[in-house]
């Protein structure tokens, strides 16, 4: 199978049907045979591809005076992408094999480009920083304009840039181990027998250097760990789970914030994870199998919908809210063409669901509100007017936390403390 041909017609679908990449890239790995060692390369391609369009098409713009048709703009995005941001493919590799894919009639012209875009030594001046900071932020941290201009807005040009350019850089892999499985320095030093450098993320988990193949590492069928960003991981601590308790997850999947309470838990008490879509109950019922969490119990709800045997039980409540995403462009690189527009009905939604949510605490109990997204209207927004209309809870602990400053996805969490 050739995988540079595989590659653009996952991203031609993308394009036309608005499918999202990973699951198209789902899609083709289980419909085309893909030997191991090109799977790697064919990921690379379409994600790389997604996640740079915004500059690639801007290359594009600035190397040809006629617009090309869809399916050609995305085959000079598979070249130029090649060209600019993978090292390990020679130039003469990149344009024979994507003149090769083009049809006839476009040959030559996706060849013209190709060579233009070496002549010109691989650097294509950005739009004037000072005459146009929209454009530039858009080229150069790779979003859509009305993203760049939000991020300016929201942080300032440089502030964004800087954050931007952290989405940009090679992701890490954030293991949170698992207590129920086996200790700590074992699960370190299998890690290092296996040839990784762990490197540990408080005394919760470990990251890996690189995205990691996450089911060949050591302990996964056994259980040994789950994935967590160290964000979601220090969410989970504040949370302050302890065994015995009874804890309500109310937008559960896929899981991970039941997964690491319970291991807090040591597997004692009762968790109940909720979802609004049932199809995706079974990726916590397998994970929560997978790791030995016996406590925890999955269950189809709407979090805006009232709980009346919950109400006022709960010790602690995890309020992980549907976001805009905007924190974590570095894993889903398709948001950093998706309009901040889309999301603004967020906030209404979010605000319904943390008021229904804190019905279930308890005097004495605790919730933690959380998002993935680094914009102020989902966070504080939504967390400062519940505060100011329900006097019995107060706030212990908030952390916005950004990859460029701390590493990790973009990330917001409240600690909700409800008066006893």
């Amino acid at each position: 199978m050739n995988v540079r041909k595989l590659a653009w017609d996952t991203l031609c679908r993308c394009e036309k049907a608005g499918q999202y990449s990973n699951l198209a890239v789902d899609v083709a790995l289980k419909k085309y045979p893909v030997a191991e060692a090109d799977r790697a390369l064919f990921t690379a391609l379409v994600y790389g591809a997604v996640e740079r369009q915004a500059t690639l098409d801007f290359w594009i713009r600035s190397l040809s005076k006629t617009p090309p048709e869809a399916e050609i703009r995305v085959l000079l995005r598979l070249g130029l992408y090649q060209l600019a941001f993978l090292d390990r493919v020679p130039d003469h590799a990149a344009v024979n094999e994507t003149v090769a894919l083009a049809p006839k009639r476009a040959s030559g012209f996706v060849n013209a480009i190709l060579r233009s875009f070496l002549r010109a030594g691989k650097q294509i001046a950005p739009p004037e920083k000072a005459t146009d900071p929209v454009g530039f932020l858009s080229v150069t941290g790779s979003v859509c304009r009305p993203l760049a201009a939000k991020m300016i807005e929201a942080f300032g040009l440089d502030r964004a840039a800087s954050i931007l350019a952290a989405t940009l850089q090679k992701n890490d892999t954030c293991l949170r181990w698992n207590p129920l499985k086996i200790d700590f320095s074992t699960f370190e030093n299998a890690l290092r027998a296996a040839g990784y450098e762990p490197a540990p993320v408080g005394n919760t988990g470990f990251r890996l250097s690189g995205n990691a193949p996450v089911a060949k590492l050591p302990g996964f069928a056994e259980g040994w760990f789950f994935v967590q960003d160290e964000a979601s991981q220090r969410c989970v601590s504040a949370l302050g789970a302890k065994p015995g308790m009874t804890i309500l997850d109310v937008c559960a999947c896929p899981g991970s914030k039941s997964f690491g309470a319970a291991a807090e838990m040591n597997n004692q008490g009762k968790i109940l994870s909720f979802d609004l879509h049932a199809s995706k109950l079974s990726l916590v019922e397998s994970g929560a199998a997978r790791l030995g969490i016996s406590i925890l119990s999955a269950a189809e709800r709407d979090a805006r919908n009232p709980l009346p045997e919950w109400e006022g039980k709960a010790d602690r409540v995890i309020c992980d809210v549907p976001c805009s995403g905007f924190g974590v462009l570095g894993k889903k690189p398709d948001l950093r063409l998706k309009s901040p527009e889309t999301s603004a009905g967020l906030p209404q939604i979010q605000a319904e669901i943390l008021a229904r949510s804190a019905t279930l605490v308890r005097p004495g109990g605790r919730l933690v509100y959380s998002t993935c997204t680094i914009f102020r209207e989902e966070n504080e927004g939504v967390v400062e007017p519940f505060l100011a209309a329900n006097s019995d809870f107060i706030l212990a602990e908030k952390q916005t936390l950004f990859p460029d400053t701390d590493g990790t996805d973009g990330f917001f969490f409240a600690v909700l403390d409800r008066k006893n």
